[in-house]
């Protein structure tokens, strides 16, 4: 079974843009799953993550997204095609939902921390979104969006990186769920646009979409080697790819603007990617900005 509910909105083939994907390092097979192939980037024992509550790895990764896909997938009733709303700052756990939605199938819909309820209401309309994945300092306004709409039916809430929240808590115990077989042309991220001229649309990007920049720009433009660190305060709505593209690269975050200038000197940082707003600062500390 699979919600088309994305895919009937699409515009006809004879509307969609010519889609090229004929250089050789995009030659994706029919099937695949977007983020099983992000998470095949890294030796499983190599650092993945790190920011100021920890550091994972990317078996740890692979591991908590996989248990949650299958939360919800088992315990909420997940199929593919669902939009799930992500809504919280870059980390660990923020990382590995994104993840895990794809996994399962489902579709992401990543929100700006500093959207008011009236603003994620929209979202949450225009997506019909079914499930949300919420840090729980973000609770209070997500919850007045979703009183003023219909479609939401599961939230599950997590406590930023620290490890002690409903998320972590409710799938602690259970097997990953393996990657559900998807195509390379079905959807899997909806990303929004601010509003700021009208009502956001919603910009859709199948499972090629989210691999060809790590293939191309990454790979071409930035050249990242194996141990190479990645810095980045872009939200996940700016539908940043959330694994280093490269084995044994690294993604540090920060939740706070202010303590990026320390986590650049504090984790080495070879390489950032940023909102314009702190290209800046990121730039004078001497890594190669990334900032779009």
């Amino acid at each position: 079974m699979r919600d088309t509910f994305v895919d009937d909105r699409l515009p006809p083939p004879e509307l969609l843009p010519e889609f090229r994907f004929d250089l050789p390092g995009l030659q994706y097979p029919e099937r695949l799953n977007a983020a099983a192939e992000l998470l095949k980037a890294g030796d499983p024992q190599s650092l993945a993550v790190v920011n100021e509550q920890g550091s994972w790895t990317y078996c740890d990764l692979d591991d908590f997204s996989g248990r949650i896909a299958r939360l919800l997938v088992d315990e909420h009733g997940l199929i593919p095609g669902n939009r799930v709303l992500l809504r919280g700052p870059n980390g660990y756990t923020m990382f590995a939902a994104w993840l895990g939605v794809l996994k399962a199938g489902g579709v992401v819909v990543a929100t700006m921390p500093l959207l008011r309820p009236s603003e994620i209401a929209t979202v949450i309309e225009r997506a019909e979104i079914s499930h949300a994945i919420v840090d729980s300092r973000f609770i209070g306004d997500f919850r007045q969006a979703v009183d003023q709409t219909h479609s939401v039916k599961h939230i599950v809430k997590y406590d930023g990186d620290y490890g002690k929240g409903e998320l972590e808590t409710r799938t602690a115990s259970l097997e990953p769920l393996p990657a559900v077989d998807t195509g390379r042309d079905d959807p899997c991220i909806i990303a929004f646009t601010s509003g700021t001229t009208g009502v956001p649309k919603g910009c859709v990007q199948f499972h090629r979409d989210v691999l060809a920049p790590c293939d191309t720009f990454a790979k071409r433009l930035i050249g990242p080697k194996p141990g190479d660190v990645f810095l980045t305060s872009a939200p996940m709505a700016f539908t940043i790819v959330c694994v280093p593209p490269v084995p044994g690269s690294v993604f540090t975050t920060s939740e706070l603007p202010a303590a990026i200038w320390a986590m650049t000197f504090s984790c080495s940082a070879s390489a950032s990617r940023s909102r314009p707003s702190v290209c800046g600062v990121r730039s004078s500390a001497g890594t190669a900005s990334t900032g779009a």
